[in-house]
């Protein structure tokens, strides 16, 4: 039979997260939506606490030891809590960013020794490059014991904050998609440099920078995983966004969650309220209308459930990993454009966090490969075609 009780270590993370999200994040969330850039001082706080729970530490577990629910659980359950609260501040924690998620997933023991520690953001996007990740520009080439970067980054989420970059490079360019590798760039490294921070819709506590690579050299050992050209090699790399997908997926359930709770709450003062002993056809057209996204939350949540379940037991995932980022991205955005709807002038308005939510849940649905990538990802792989012959 089924469990779908959280285990109490992850009750534990849940419910430390949660108290996080009430005491620290809801009180200054409207302040950095509006201060955007400035960086959230009150964040300092949380460094330690976000590595201790798995917070963008998504990897591999060994089933073997006899771990079932690791640290990609762990991470979804921190995420969902953590954007309950705030989702531009989540994306902002120091010490833990994309790129420690492509770290732990693919590193060395020595790099994760060397890096693990540093807040890393993940550089994949390019002007000429979005959802197809195989038509990287940037490039790297071996000289000597160095790697020489050249090339442009945009929308590159903490770029600005962070201590490292995890940068996604084409050593071969003739090799397509087998050619892509991604290294890792300390801050500071001669030849990177901070072009601009972008201005956005939503999760504006969170900088997004453009990062250009002008000769910038790092060590030979900086490429995570192997620098042979193969099929197989940009799998390796891909991995990383089978144990990132449902991270994301958690955020949109999160901040999801938070809008039907407060709609719930102002409909209730309205006298409208849910009545779960009544039949659904007895039922008022608003409180139909709450069922239905309950039930599509429901199902976002358990498809992200499983995605994560399955990295930390070993288990191949890269279809669930999409096809959970994809309902929770779509579910996370119109569960809160809807409910802003619901409450009308009230939702609309600045006194409410329901147009703030709305608009921070739109990211969700694009970054870490947009809504109609995952569908394509799903097909592909339910249909067994590839990438060749189904675009």
């Amino acid at each position: 039979m089924i469990n779908l009780d959280l285990p109490e270590k992850l009750q534990n993370v849940q419910s430390t997260m949660r108290q996080v999200s009430e005491a620290l994040f809801r009180p200054i969330s409207r302040k950095y939506d509006r201060a955007e850039h400035e960086y959230p001082k009150e964040l300092d706080m949380m460094r330690d606490a976000a590595g201790d729970s798995g917070v963008m530490g998504g990897g591999s577990s060994n089933p073997s030891e006899g771990v079932r629910n690791g640290s990609n659980m762990s991470s979804v359950v921190a995420m969902t809590e953590l954007c309950w609260g705030d989702t531009g501040l989540t994306l902002t924690i120091p010490g833990r960013g994309l790129g420690n998620a492509a770290i732990a997933a693919v590193a060395t023991p020595e790099q994760k020794q060397r890096f693990g520690d540093k807040w890393a953001a993940m550089a994949i996007t390019e002007p000429g490059a979005g959802s197809d990740s195989a038509a990287i520009q940037t490039t790297a080439k071996l000289d000597g014991d160095e790697w020489v970067l050249n090339g442009e980054k945009i929308f590159v989420t903490a770029g600005d904050r962070c201590e490292a970059v995890v940068v996604w490079a084409t050593v071969d360019r003739s090799a397509g998609k087998a050619g892509i590798k991604s290294f890792v760039v300390e801050k500071g490294t001669p030849g990177m440099e901070m072009v601009r921070l972008e201005k956005k819709l939503g999760i504006r506590a969170s900088d997004t920078a453009a990062i250009s690579f002008t000769d910038c050299r790092i060590p030979k050992d900086n490429i995570l995983g192997s620098s042979e050209v193969s099929k197989s090699g940009f799998g390796g790399v891909m991995q990383t966004f089978d144990n990132t997908r449902p991270v994301v997926a958690a955020m949109a359930v999160g901040v999801a969650r938070a809008a039907l709770e407060r709609t719930r709450e102002l409909l209730r003062d309205e006298g409208v309220s849910a009545d779960y002993s009544r039949a659904p056809n007895a039922s008022s057209a608003l409180e139909a209308e709450l069922y239905r996204m309950e039930a599509d939350w429901e199902a976002a949540r358990l498809l992200t459930l499983q995605a994560a379940w399955m990295a930390d037991n070993g288990k191949a995932n890269s279809l669930q990993a999409s096809i959970s980022k994809a309902k929770a991205g779509r579910m996370g955005n119109a569960i809160a454009l809807r409910c802003v709807e619901l409450c009308a002038g009230v939702g609309y308005g600045e006194q409410e966090l329901l147009e703030k939510w709305a608009r921070d849940s739109k990211i969700l649905d694009i970054f870490e490969g947009t809504q109609q990538i995952q569908q394509l990802i799903v097909a592909r792989q339910v249909l067994g075609k590839s990438s060749r012959e189904l675009r």
